[in-house]
Order: C-alpha cells, then structure tokens, then sequence
C-alpha cells in the first residue's frame, strides 16, 4: 500500500546541500498531488554566539540569506504546479522543523545531509539526523550528488 502524502515539508538553508532535497520534495509532491511547505530556520546557535553589536546584522543576513532560499523553493514550485507555503523560524534547526511539521500535520519531511554546517560532517548532518530521531513523520534524507 502506498503512503498517502498531502503535505510535504522541505527544511532549506539554501546551501548547494539542500537543493537536491528540494527538488526531492517538489518531485514528491507532483507525484502525491500535494502541497508544499518549505521551512527555513534562523538558528539561535549562531545568533546567539555573535558579538552583541553585530548580532542585528547577522540577523538581518540570515534573514535575506532566508528569503533567498524560500524564493528558490517557491519558483521551483511554481515551475511544477505545485502549491506552497514558506515560514521562517529562529531557533534550533532540528527542533524547529520537527515542531513544524507537528504543527502543519506534514506527512512527511524531506532534508538534506549536509547543510551549511555540515560540509565536513561524516555520513549525515547533525540536523538532518535530529531530525530523524525526533520527527513522528518518515523524514526522507537526500544526499547531494558528486559534482
């Protein structure tokens, strides 16, 4: 029996990273007549450990660096018909995009490896595996391809 999706979520940090899962999830919910969610986080962890005085500037980066990320799910969205909802957070990655999906009743969630942080980390991301310890939804993983 096939899973039933009507809403995918897509975590993004407009990493290269994460482009695959995006085209991932977009590809998914064509193939599920669902819609989209993409969610993008301003971690606490970087605000929080910047110099009080540039700590609005980094905001503010994060936040266009944000924007940016959503616009690129919504046209790859937009290209495929497919309807989509974009939210910003801030606060810790992983434990933002599991209350997301909680709170939108995703049916599941599609993330990358490596994001941002993870260039170097070993197999899969910190994020992307808190997120599959933590999520009550399938979280589907997508590595990037080589170059």
């Amino acid at each position: 029996m096939l899973p039933d999706f009507d809403r995918v979520l897509v975590a993004t940090d407009g990493s290269e990273s994460v482009r695959r899962a995006v085209a991932v999830a977009v590809d998914l919910a064509v193939r599920f007549d669902a819609r989209a969610e993409a969610l993008y986080v301003l971690d606490a962890a970087d605000l929080d450990g910047s110099p009080e005085q540039v700590r609005d500037d980094l905001r503010n980066a994060l936040q266009e660096a944000g924007d940016e990320a959503l616009a690129d799910v919504r046209r790859r969205a937009a290209e495929r018909g497919v309807p989509v909802s974009t939210t910003v957070r801030e606060g810790h990655p992983a434990a933002e995009v599991v209350a997301h999906a909680r709170e939108t009743d995703a049916d599941v969630v599609a993330t990358g490896t490596r994001g941002r942080h993870g260039e170097h980390r070993l197999l899969v991301g910190s994020v992307a595996e808190r997120v599959v310890r933590r999520a009550s939804v399938p979280v589907l993983t997508v590595r990037r391809t080589e170059a």
